[in-house]
């Protein structure tokens, strides 16, 4: 095979865009050059790499043994480059995070204060539901990922950074808002506004609930936190949130904390990536600053 580095960005900019034209327009060049490129990879390959289907991309088998390939040897040139700006004493390159939505609440101020000591890292931050993390962490795709709880079944580099409390929330000035502390039990004709199955504060409230034996009367499944908070606030029913999650005009107008014994739940926020990965310089630096700055 004859297919060079350019062409392997190319082609991973179209597996990871799935469009030809993102994938051109990342690279600088126009849709036809692109195709052209695409195509000489394929007859290189000897296997179609994607098909459009309905003008929708799809890569075959083929197409992600390659993209896989692609983003291996991608992520080690840009390891190297980023050592070699280590030598020469500089400090730029590119850091890849990818967080479950619930951090969205704080890694984002974490890498701010990270920016202000490094002003040349350019920063990717995928924001996506615990699934889309999962995923991204399995085909390798970026150099550092967070969440509360990480996959059982992948040999991980796994560090916990910060407390993750979970608590129950229900609408401001309900009824059993001014007792000291309450059972769970007493909620059991409560509607409870759940996250979606696979989420990681899901995952936690199931386990929860087991360990008290206890099954709400009624379930409502929402996909994300904001939408269980307006939803709480509204009188839909009461809900497990993560503390981090939780903004004190919130409690202050339209929320309040329900002292269920048992909570807050425990849970804890993990730094992972994939022990076969060696991580990149500039990852190395950062994990580092989220070890020091976040830990409580």
């Amino acid at each position: 095979m004859n297919i060079t580095f350019r062409q392997l960005r190319l082609f991973l900019a179209t597996a990871e865009t799935g469009s030809v034209s993102a994938a051109a327009r990342a690279m600088h060049v126009t849709q036809p050059t692109a195709s052209m490129q695409l195509r000489e990879i394929s007859e290189s390959v000897g296997m179609p790499l994607y098909d459009i289907i309905g003008r929708q991309l799809h890569l075959t088998d083929a197409g992600h043994r390659l993209a896989q390939t692609a983003r291996s040897i991608v992520g080690e040139w840009e390891s190297f480059e980023q050592s070699i700006h280590a030598m020469q004493g500089l400090t730029q390159g590119r850091l890849r995070v990818a967080v479950v939505s619930t951090a969205k609440y704080f890694v984002p101020r974490l890498l701010g204060r990270f920016c202000e000591s490094h002003p040349h890292i350019d920063i990717s931050l995928e924001v996506l539901n615990r699934d889309g993390v999962v995923q991204r962490l399995r085909e390798n795709r970026d150099d550092l990922y967070v969440m509360s709880t990480p996959p059982a079944d992948m040999a991980l580099e796994d560090e916990v950074f910060m407390a993750n409390p979970l608590v129950l929330i229900a609408p401001q000035g309900h009824a059993l808002s001014a007792r000291k502390r309450l059972s769970l039990s007493a909620l059991q004709g409560e509607r409870f506004l759940l996250r979606e199955k696979g989420s990681g504060t899901r995952l936690a409230t199931d386990r929860f609930f087991l360990a008290q034996n206890f099954e709400p009367a009624s379930r409502l499944e929402l996909g994300s936190n904001e939408a269980i908070k307006e939803a709480v606030a509204g009188h839909l029913g009461v809900a497990v949130i993560s503390r981090h999650a939780l903004k004190p005009t919130e409690l202050a107008q339209d929320l309040c904390i329900l002292p269920v014994s048992g909570t807050p739940i425990a849970s804890l926020w993990h730094l992972v990536y994939p022990k076969a990965r060696q991580i990149s310089p500039i990852a190395a630096v950062f994990r580092n600053h989220l070890l020091q700055d976040a830990k409580i």
